[in-house]
């Protein structure tokens, strides 16, 4: 006679215990992997959103303001009053420096007509890089 084995079950008190400790494993590698992996995404899209322009291109006109804005994020904003006849009511165009040296430039300038060549990043996920999607690279003056 051959002795049969009986299939362990979840009424077994060692098997009940064992369960609940690899249960309780994987609920701690999750609690504790699921922030890494939000943070590194967030970051990834953080990065690509500033880095890889949506669209580009230039605004002409007479820089209305330029400000340094922000309690603990502190950036550069400005407006571009772009008239197209004269007489005609300004048409505003708002966008943000992020570089100083830019600033600098741009605030030299001002009085004068301005080409500003700026840059479109949609989706960037807070005001701390900026209040608009248009970053400006670059400025110079036209005659």
């Amino acid at each position: 006679m051959t002795r049969r084995e009986r299939p362990a079950t979840l009424s077994d008190p060692m098997d009940v215990k064992a369960a609940g400790a690899k249960a309780k494993k994987v609920g701690i590698r999750v609690a504790i992997a699921l922030p890494i992996v939000l943070l590194v995404g967030l970051v990834a899209y953080t990065f690509v959103t500033l880095n890889f322009a949506y669209s580009s291109g230039e605004r002409v006109g007479f820089v209305q303001k330029m400000s340094k804005k922000g309690w603990i994020c502190h950036t550069n904003e400005g407006e571009l009053a772009m008239v197209n006849m004269a007489g005609q009511q300004p048409q505003m165009f708002d966008f943000t420096v992020r570089e100083d040296a830019i600033m600098k430039k741009i605030e030299s300038l001002e009085g004068h007509r301005v080409a500003l060549t700026y840059e479109e990043h949609r989706g960037v996920p807070s005001s701390c890089f900026g209040d608009t999607s248009y970053f400006v690279v670059d400025a110079r003056k036209l005659e």
